[in-house]
């Protein structure tokens, strides 16, 4: 019987979710598996994947031929790392804590470059909200200097009214004094 490592969808419409399983060739996609040996998200970003190393390990060196797709994930997971060490154990070509050593070192360089990638993409979104705020705090002080602007326009045009009211009170009241006085004049006149 032909055995296969392929994904077996789950999850709802527009989210999907994988199980890693293990299965006849002939079988249906959904159908009958043999043993499910992890899950795959590809929802997250990074993609999560939640793996049993050993039995995957197990089923790549017993021939289970994977789809492409998790081929991609075994690889990603060290898997196939770890067949390829393996095989030079068996060879004779190193020892097995060599081979433990090399697939740990293999490991920790792999987990350096997830952390900086992570902190890369931690770094530009940081940057992005700075520029963000530093742009949204410009079109604020405009925004303030068109207030200021208004407010200093309707503060000159009511002291204008204030001045063209006084002007005329001033101009109401001067004729005013000026009728009695005019009126002083005129009898003296005669």
């Amino acid at each position: 019987m032909a055995t296969k490592i392929r994904l077996q969808r789950g999850g709802r419409k527009g989210y999907a979710f994988y199980s890693i399983v293990i299965a006849d060739a002939r079988a249906p996609r959904d159908g009958k598996f043999t043993e499910k040996i992890g899950t795959y998200n590809p929802n997250t970003n990074p993609a999560t994947v939640n793996l049993n190393f050993d039995r995957a390990l197990y089923w790549v060196e017993t021939g289970a031929q994977p789809t492409d797709t998790v081929r991609n994930i075994l690889s990603r997971e060290g898997v196939y790392l770890m067949k390829h060490l393996r095989g030079g154990v068996k060879k004779g070509a190193f020892d097995e804590a060599a081979c433990q050593k090399k697939f740990d070192a293999w490991k920790a360089d792999k987990q350096k470059g997830l952390e900086k990638v992570a902190a890369d993409e931690a770094k530009a979104k940081k940057d992005a909200a700075a520029k963000e705020l530093a742009q949204e705090k410009k079109v604020n002080e405009e925004i303030a200097k068109k207030v200021a602007e208004k407010k200093a326009a309707a503060e000159a045009a009511k002291a204008e009214a204030e001045a063209a009211k006084a002007a005329e009170e001033a101009a109401a009241e001067a004729p005013a004094e000026e009728a009695p006085a005019a009126e002083a004049e005129a009898p003296a006149a005669e």
